[in-house]
């Protein structure tokens, strides 16, 4: 079998890359929801949402990148047109929200896709042990579920 620089097999790894790039895609495209939305929102909840709403798009920036440098860690070259971000984005695109209960269900729905995503990641880096892509998914579905949790709650739904 033959391994990459970090000892990785190289099919597998091709893989995973496949499957980071489409959840670096559905990210880019979350964070311009929440961006939407950041700016979009009205309503006697607008002071603590506009402020939730860009504490979640400044997270997203962040694990975008961290994202891109995974797929160029394990050998692979991070999507960066949205052309391609369109084409394998995984999630709803939020236009023109400014509702406060549709924006939160955008964002819980948008966290569930990507919990799906990062879950298949996991399952395929866990098999090839991965434990750099483990270790990022693991951290990203942990905090998504939480805060997940905190929207629903905020809803006054169960999940």
């Amino acid at each position: 079998m033959k391994t990459n620089i970090l000892g990785l097999p190289i099919k597998e790894s091709e893989l995973i890359v496949t499957d980071l790039n489409v959840l670096l895609s559905s990210f880019q495209v979350y964070y311009q929801n929440l961006r939407g939305i950041h700016w979009n929102i009205r309503g006697k909840r607008f002071f603590d949402l506009h402020v939730k709403f860009e504490e979640l798009y400044n997270d997203a920036q962040l694990k975008i990148d961290l994202i891109a440098e995974r797929v160029l860690t394990i050998g692979g070259t991070p999507l960066h047109t949205f052309e391609d971000y369109i084409k394998s984005n995984m999630i709803k695109v939020g236009k023109n929200i400014s509702v406060d209960e549709k924006a939160v269900h955008l964002i819980v729905n948008s966290l569930s896709e990507l919990l799906k995503i990062e879950r298949v990641i996991l399952e395929q880096s866990a098999t090839i042990n991965d434990e750099g892509t483990n270790a990022l998914m693991s951290d990203f579905i942990a905090e998504q579920e939480k805060t997940i949790w905190m929207m629903t709650a905020w809803l006054e739904e169960t999940l």
